[in-house]
């Protein structure tokens, strides 16, 4: 099994196990975790993986944002919006 697959295998198994609030807490802690990397147990590691876990919340709350605002899903961020139109 490539490495890839393993973290998607955990990121799987993170977003259907732990609630949506926790996700966020156990990624900050691990990017907290990483900047001390220089000591035995925690690593550099931890930073990456933080980040994808927080990533796991961030793009549902921007499409629930997005979709509460109205705003289209497209790259110019909706139909007649915007400057020159």
């Amino acid at each position: 099994m490539t490495f890839r697959a393993r973290l998607r295998r955990a990121l799987v198994r993170i977003r259907q196990r732990v609630p949506p609030g926790l996700r966020t807490l156990l990624g900050l802690l691990l990017v907290a975790g990483g900047t001390v990397g220089f000591l035995p147990v925690l690593g550099f590691w931890m930073i990456p993986l933080g980040v994808l876990v927080i990533g796991l919340d961030v793009k549902p709350a921007m499409r629930r944002r997005r979709a509460w605002r109205g705003g289209g899903g497209g790259p110019g961020g909706g139909a007649g919006k915007g400057p020159g139109r």
